[in-house]
């Protein structure tokens, strides 16, 4: 195992430990103040965490229903996890992607063979995934159809990242309005199949980016009809179909991959947040087809799918997809989803109730936020997903005993 800090680093932490908690906060709050301030943070510092629950810094334990926004899969302090760390950190952490590398190459191939895709591209978030995904879409659309062939079309309530392009396919007009003009040739659209059939055009549109179940949009999950005749519709008029399961993904709808409850297969897949456990790492899943017109230069990424990251992410994709945690979360998310209903009728604090797996929104009577403060004086994270929708995202290893205590606080929260 890989000595991570050294003696000496040791024994200063030690020194500075001892020094008064007032010169500490002192320490933190300068630290603080030199962050950019575009994050409105809680008002204490989180420091450990073990199992389903954080602890900050004065040692009061918070359960979290956040999973770092789905990132957190395994929740905190996890062995396997950590053991894996270690053993990544004992071998390459980086050389750059003008060298193979064996981690990357194997985990791409467990993506595949898990999936529709045939070849995967790593990047460092799911944003950068998005827009990755937007230029194969486009470059396969220029040799289909010319320059003409560019256009992206979204849908409401998306949320697909805040980088250029991703921003423009992103339904927040809140995050948009400071940023324009935004990218060109993307808009966004009804989740109609009448109104996208109007819009969608052979001759300009490259492709369509849906979430299967939109996160920040108030986790609503499409219907599989309305998938089904977005998928004819495409493959009819020639256009690629790109999900977006970047907080869907990856066991947290009970499946490895969210699109597999329709059996609608996409002819592009973005990943992300839950990936390599916490570490920054991003992937856009493939077809052949989709690929096809991809070539040397045409895109690229200095840390993507390194040999530490992608060494860790093996790990953590090999426990996401194993059979047991995803049966786990199929079943625990149907009890949670239906004490959630209980809670709507019985309190009438709850206008409507939406999700599957470990990843539901409940819609209250007024701001989120307010719900989400009390919630967290009470030891319970939550997170919102628009101005009304409180969204809970349990770690996948959360037992029907931790999350019964999340939903008593829940309650209490409302009341």
């Amino acid at each position: 195992m890989a000595t991570l800090v050294s003696p000496e680093i040791r024994q200063a932490s030690a020194v500075t430990s001892d020094k008064s908690s007032s010169a500490t906060a002192q320490v933190v709050a300068a630290a603080g103040d030199a962050l950019l301030p575009v994050y409105r943070r809680a008002p204490f510092e989180i420091v450990r965490g073990a199992g389903v629950e954080l602890f900050d810094a004065d040692g009061r334990a918070y359960l979290d229903f956040t999973s770092g926004i789905a990132v957190n899969a395994l929740g905190y302090g996890d062995p396997g996890l950590t053991a894996a760390l270690h053993a990544a950190a004992d071998g390459l952490i980086h050389v750059s992607n003008l060298f193979r590398t064996a981690p990357g190459e194997e985990l791409a191939a467990r993506l595949v063979e898990l999936s529709f895709a045939d070849s995967v591209f790593f990047c460092n978030s799911g944003a950068e995934a998005n827009e990755g995904a937007f230029k194969v879409a486009r470059r396969w659309g220029r040799a289909r159809g010319g320059t003409a062939k560019h256009g992206i079309v979204a849908l409401r309530g998306a949320f697909h990242g805040r980088l250029s392009a991703t921003l423009a396919a992103t339904d927040r007009p809140q995050y948009r309005l400071p940023f324009r003009p935004l990218a060109g040739g993307i808009s966004i659209h009804e989740r109609d199949i009448t109104e996208l059939s109007a819009v969608l055009d052979a001759e300009t549109t490259a492709a369509v980016i849906l979430e299967p179940v939109q996160g920040e949009g108030g986790v609503r999950v499409l219907d599989a009809g309305f998938l089904h005749e977005l998928r004819a519709l495409t493959r009819e008029r020639d256009i690629l179909l790109i999900y977006d399961e970047i907080q869907c993904g990856l066991g947290r709808t009970g499946t490895v991959f969210a699109y597999e409850h329709s059996g609608v297969e996409p002819d592009i897949l973005t990943l992300a947040k839950p990936l390599a456990g916490g570490l920054p790492m991003g992937a856009i899943l493939m077809t052949a087809e989709a690929a096809s017109t991809m070539q040397p230069g045409d895109h690229g990424s200095t840390f993507g799918g390194g040999p530490f990251v992608a060494s860790v992410a093996n790990h953590v994709v090999g426990r996401l997809s194993d059979p047991s945690l995803l049966a786990h979360v199929t079943r625990e998310g149907e009890w949670l989803g239906e004490q959630l209903m209980g809670m709507a009728e019985r309190t009438g604090k709850l206008r409507a109730v939406r999700g599957l797996g470990f990843i539901w929104g409940v819609d209250v009577h007024e701001k989120a936020g307010n719900v989400v403060g009390r919630a967290r004086d009470a030891g319970l994270l939550l997170v919102s997903a628009g101005d009304y929708t409180v969204r809970l995202l349990p770690p996948l290893v959360a037992t029907r005993a931790e999350l019964a205590r999340g939903l008593e606080l829940l309650e209490a929260a409302l009341a």
